[in-house]
């Protein structure tokens, strides 16, 4: 029993670093396999009322993850909407000059939205991180020009280094061009993105963003992606950024 204990710990410990560390994308399964062993030991070692204790804070914990998540998702899809003017794209990562996944299906995402809207112009929004060689709104660019779209819609913003600056950052862009954001804007992102997006846009005066999700990538980074994201709204709720 307990060498059957002590090995199933080590798994999920190992477990744990091997999604952490070694695959991109699977971080918070890692944190989960984590947690359990900590359940587990807990149980293991800790007196009764601690561990009731711990139970009782779990079940509160995950009641409270389960009120977030029915914001995120449903929020996670396209809004029915008749066509906006404007249609600002989220960055995300690029590794040297080329658009990592998660950017790849927001392209996609932007990409049919263009070809059905041929008024929109398109603003893409995102600066210079690590590991990048060019900025995220120049990979967008070069992606949406390279497959068809024209250049004359494609508006770049390259100084944006979170969600909240690519929505300001965009938002002076189109009042630059003489133009309101209110009424007037669709954001694209990954799904599990657009309600935390559409909450910054309307602190930040527009109350009616439209949301536009991008198409899924691999189903188990998504979940973990709509894993995290739930302290990413967590996180705006209590400090407002």
């Amino acid at each position: 029993m307990k060498k059957s204990f002590w090995a199933l710990i080590a798994a999920l410990t190992a477990a744990a670093a091997f999604l952490r560390f070694a695959l991109r994308g699977y971080a918070w399964w890692g944190y989960l396999c984590l947690f359990i062993a900590a359940l587990m030991l807990a149980h293991r070692f800790l007196p009764a009322v601690l561990w009731r204790v711990i139970v009782v804070l779990t079940c509160l914990g995950l009641a409270y993850f389960c009120f977030v998540e029915y914001f995120i998702i449903k929020n996670a899809r396209t809004d029915a909407d008749a066509g906006r003017d404007y249609l600002i794209v989220l960055g995300a990562a690029v590794y040297g000059d080329q658009p990592s996944l998660t950017l790849v299906r927001r392209l996609e995402g932007t990409k049919a939205y263009l070809d059905a809207h041929p008024e929109t112009v398109a603003i893409v929004s995102g600066g210079m991180g690590k590991g990048e060689t060019i900025t995220e709104a120049q990979a967008m660019h070069d992606w949406l020009i390279a497959h068809g779209v024209a250049p004359e819609r494609v508006v770049m913003e390259p100084k944006a280094t979170s969600t909240q600056e690519n929505l300001k950052y965009s938002f002076d862009l189109i009042r630059e061009r003489g133009d309101e954001p209110q009424g007037r804007v669709a954001i694209v992102s990954s799904a599990y993105h657009l309600y935390r997006a559409k909450l910054m846009a309307r602190d930040l005066g527009v109350s009616d963003a439209a949301g536009v999700a991008a198409p899924w990538g691999y189903f188990f980074v998504m979940l973990n992606y709509f894993i995290r994201e739930a302290f990413g709204v967590t996180h705006l709720w209590v400090f407002g950024n």
